[in-house]
């Protein structure tokens, strides 16, 4: 019986000029670095990659010999270099190679390595968990999927601190997803400064997952983590059009029925002024067609009141919108300038007394929605996931409520319940924010 390996084993064919041999080095080097071996045989090795030439007729030709005989020899082929930026080619050739990258494409490489070929984990060597380090609970985690913003809102400063938005790969992002599910987390909170533009840096180029492809784009990304059978939650949602695909797949109870969205405002002019979608009525069109397709839609937003020059006329038309679109969770601050910010220069600032005023305007009407909204939950039975205990029970929250956010569930419990569990309770109790609940029978 033939022993079973501990440490995958890549098998490596270089080709081409000192380029191509330098990006072999450096692929060569994330693979040791990241533990895996490096085989001298086809037959040892678990798969091979390939680094291609496509300079002059004779190097294709060299080239596809190469992968050819790779896939004779071993079947699992990763090929990349020149030859892959030359269209189609290899894979009219050679239909069964497992992913096709271009030059300097070392990620794209690594990715498609985790893809078909994740490295083992090793309790004796490695010095962090699979799952890596976190500060959260062990049953939930956060994931950021992209890093800086395309956007330039004029309160803001992100993009001069983390520069424009750079997605993370697509394989790599459900690689971690994946082990946090396998280490116990029970809830993926996805994050990043613009979750639905994930992908448009690179064009939602296709990228894969345990060997399968999977475009880099927000609605795929969903999907995909829905399948790991653990809750998954949309954070910083910005409200481009491809939005409403997601509202589906929550309907369908893949992903939580949970849209984190900051609108920031309602009156076009404002809106116009900090750079942000200028459309409440779409707005409102889209809310309502939201919650048509998924009833249980849980709506959380955030405001800036006293956004320099806001009127009186202004602000009571952001408090229409909130009033119509009766969102279930709102945050809002007064606006305040922030050193490098484009909007400290805009003229006509609000005074601090009257921002503070319209602020307790806003959360008062907010509070009023809220709790009429909460008082709707009791007596329905709903699946809350549990946070923590304490002497009177557990402290849990529901599918509406992130945490440290949102409002809480506390259950009436004798002592069965344990932090990380699932249960089904049945709401029997509301305030503004919160919901007191009993396990259900």
């Amino acid at each position: 019986m033939k022993e079973k390996k501990t440490i995958p084993q890549v098998g490596f064919v270089s080709l081409g000029c000192p380029k191509a041999t330098v990006d072999s080095e450096h692929i060569l080097t994330r693979l040791r670095a990241e533990g895996y071996a490096i085989s001298g045989s086809y037959q040892e090795a678990d798969l091979v990659v390939v680094n291609t030439c496509g300079f002059i007729d004779s190097a294709v030709a060299e080239s596809l010999d190469a992968i050819g005989e790779a896939l004779q020899e071993n079947g699992r082929v990763i090929v990349t270099g020149c030859l892959g930026a030359k269209g189609d080619i290899i894979r009219q050739t050679h239909p069964k190679v497992l992913a096709v990258s271009g030059p300097h494409a070392t990620d794209e490489v690594m990715e498609a390595v985790h893809a078909h070929l994740p490295r083992l984990h090793d309790p004796y060597t490695d010095l962090v968990p699979p799952q890596g380090i976190r500060l959260t609970p062990r049953h939930y985690a956060y994931v950021k999927i992209s890093e800086g913003c395309n956007h330039r809102c004029t309160f803001c400063i992100i993009p001069g601190l983390r520069g424009d938005l750079v997605s993370r790969p697509v394989g790599e992002v459900m690689l971690e997803a994946e082990k946090l599910v396998e280490s116990g987390v029970k809830e993926l909170l996805v994050i990043s400064q613009d979750t639905s533009a994930y992908g448009v840096d690179v064009k939602y180029r296709t990228g894969f997952w345990g060997g399968r492809p999977l475009k880099t784009r927000m609605t795929e990304l969903a999907a995909a983590m829905g399948s790991l059978g653990a809750w998954v939650r949309l954070h910083y949602v910005y409200p481009y059009p491809h939005v409403d695909e997601v509202i589906p797949l929550m309907a369908e109870g893949k992903i939580l029925p949970y849209l984190d969205i900051p609108f920031q405002h309602a009156n076009p002019r404002i809106l116009k002024l900090m750079k942000r979608p200028a459309s409440s009525d779409n707005v409102l069109a889209r809310i309502r067609q939201w919650r048509e397709t998924c009833p249980d839609l849980t709506l959380r937003s955030t405001f800036i009141v006293g956004f320099p020059g806001e009127t009186e006329e202004e602000f009571e038309e952001l408090l229409d919108f909130v009033e119509e679109a009766q969102l279930d969770r709102v945050g809002a601050f007064a606006y305040s300038p922030v050193e490098g910010a484009t909007a400290n220069a805009l003229p006509d600032h609000v005074p601090p007394e009257v921002q503070e005023e319209r602020l307790a305007r806003l959360m008062l009407l907010q509070e009023e929605i809220s709790e009429e909204k909460l008082r709707a939950k009791v007596g329905k039975t709903m699946t809350v996931l549990v946070d923590e205990l304490d002497e009177d029970g557990a402290i849990a929250r529901s599918a509406a409520d992130a945490p440290e956010i949102d409002g809480l569930v506390y259950i009436d419990d004798d002592g069965s319940l344990e932090v990380g569990d699932l249960v089904e309770v049945t709401i029997t109790d509301s305030d503004t924010h919160d919901l007191w609940a009993e396990v259900a029978k």
